[in-house]
């Protein structure tokens, strides 16, 4: 019997590609008196890259940035400074993450977060979405000093929610961090697909591209969304 789910944050519930590319526009526009020199296409794409889906934290990725396009007008300090007081405004969620999160609150099934990421910037994201309060637990890796793929964060979680593994189903995008380390720990591990259409895997008990997707996994007494 399935008591728990669990989620990851970036990439599962933070729409994060969008997400940045709000903020990098932003910021270019924000800033736009000290990077004039640097065309807005030039800096954009180059932040993404080096940014690497958010494995790359941003003082390497503005150092880099500052050498490469000679950045005299501006501090590593003010850009990672700005980015970390910034960023939260530009989170974008998942289509019908609230919906879904909702109906899995409605089947009185305990929710849980593991993301890895910086306190309180994970936080802080979380709580741009507006979802804090659906979870009954939310571990952030620079809190609990561990991260996934280690097995104890999964565990921690786990026991913070009184449920088995076997009683939980992990949903993340990442196939290393998320799919195959919750699957070692012994829970149902579902990957979410960035694409409709692409590979599967062996270690993904189950695939979906669309959180509202998740539901039909799930033994729910009512699969509709809630408005």
């Amino acid at each position: 019997m399935i008591k728990a789910v669990l989620f990851d944050l970036d990439g599962t519930l933070l729409n994060r590609e969008i997400s940045l590319e709000r903020f990098i526009d932003h910021q270019y526009e924000r800033l736009r008196k000290h990077l004039s020199h640097i065309p807005k296409e030039s800096y954009t794409k180059r932040f993404i890259e080096l940014d690497c889906n958010g494995y790359v934290w941003k003082d390497k990725v503005y150092s880099l940035m500052i050498e490469e396009f000679i950045m005299e007008d501006v501090s590593l300090e003010f850009l990672l400074q700005d980015y970390l007081l910034e960023f939260k405004n530009y989170c974008v969620p998942f289509p019908s993450l609230i919906s879904v999160l909702k109906a899995l609150r409605k089947e009185s099934l305990f929710l849980g977060m593991i993301t890895n990421g910086r306190n309180p910037f994970q936080v802080e994201n979380i709580d741009a979405l507006g979802i804090k309060n659906y979870f009954h637990t939310i571990l952030v890796s620079e809190s609990e000093g561990i991260k996934k793929p280690n097995p104890k964060i999964f565990i921690s979680a786990l026991q913070r929610l009184g449920v088995q593994p076997e009683e939980s189903i992990y949903v993340g995008d990442h196939l290393e961090n998320d799919v195959i380390a919750s699957k070692r720990v012994g829970m149902i591990s579902v990957w979410k697909r960035p694409n409709r259409v692409g590979d599967t895997h062996p270690d993904a008990d189950f695939i979906i591209h669309d959180l509202a997707e998740l539901l039909s996994i799930l033994p729910l007494k009512d699969r509709r969304l809630p408005k």
